[in-house]
């Protein structure tokens, strides 16, 4: 049986066109310029390509960039790629690894860490909102490649239930509240992640993370400027996204 992650495809075409569909539901994929059936574009390759009322369009595999970016159902702000790699590098986040998580959210950054702790690692990760939790449940199986994550449907301020976890990341409103709570969940010198919209919300996880027995080691804010796909005209994008998010990260210190 195949997973949810190799039934996904990227289909695209002139102009810039992109979609991303799963080829294990039976449907009709629309398209620019007419549909092509589900079961006909699974006989399709992947980096071959089909003809749809005389235009071409190719055929990928699906990567977990454009699965997040292109497929995820989302009802929440999600960890964008550009701050997603760095939080992996950051947090120290490799094969085997024991990791925790608050909020789930959408699940967009739980897929990338199953995905780099892979199989003998362990993704736990906390949603408070039910219906937040039940979307997540849905996209991790979507993607899928490792039955590594431990779901929790509750706050972290009710406690976390791991211990001597290597890392845990942050992105929930008021994370000053809850560094204790996370100190507890880490081991000694584990690495934590914690990912805040706006300035003050900085200034006050900076002063519990110090109050907690936490080394500062970063905050940091990620841009990216993009350019247009014209090699006769090469030049930035007339827009670009300002912010997403700053970034703090720490080191958990001796009791």
């Amino acid at each position: 049986m195949q997973s949810g992650f190799a039934t996904k495809r990227v289909i695209i075409g002139p102009d810039g066109f992109k979609k991303v569909v799963d080829i294990a539901s039976p449907n009709k994929i629309g398209l620019p310029n007419g549909q092509i059936d589900s079961t006909v574009l699974a006989g399709v390759s992947p980096g071959g390509s089909f003809e749809v009322n005389g235009t071409v369009y190719h055929v990928l595999t699906c990567d977990m960039f454009d699965y997040v970016m292109h497929y995820l159902k989302r009802r929440t702000q999600i960890v964008y790629p550009k701050e997603g790699a760095y939080i992996l590098m950051r947090l120290d986040v490799s094969p085997g690894k024991r990791v925790g998580e608050a909020g789930t959210g959408s699940g967009a950054f739980t897929v990338c860490l199953s995905r780099a702790v892979g199989p003998e690692g362990r993704v736990y990760t906390y949603e408070q909102r039910e219906e937040f939790h039940k979307l997540a449940e849905k996209n991790i199986r979507g993607f899928s490649e490792f039955d590594n994550v431990v779901m929790h449907n509750k706050s972290i301020t009710e406690g976390i239930e791991e211990r001597d976890l290597d890392a845990f990341f942050l992105d929930v409103r008021e994370p000053w509240e809850v560094i204790a709570e996370v100190r507890k969940a880490l081991k000694p010198a584990g690495h934590l992640g914690i990912l805040v919209p706006t300035a003050n919300q900085v200034s006050e996880t900076m002063k519990s993370l110090n109050e907690n027995g936490f080394y500062i080691s970063e905050v940091v804010e990620i841009m990216m400027r993009k350019y247009k796909l014209v090699p006769e005209r090469l030049r930035p994008e007339d827009l670009m996204v300002g912010h997403t998010g700053y970034l703090i990260f720490a080191r958990k210190l001796g009791e």
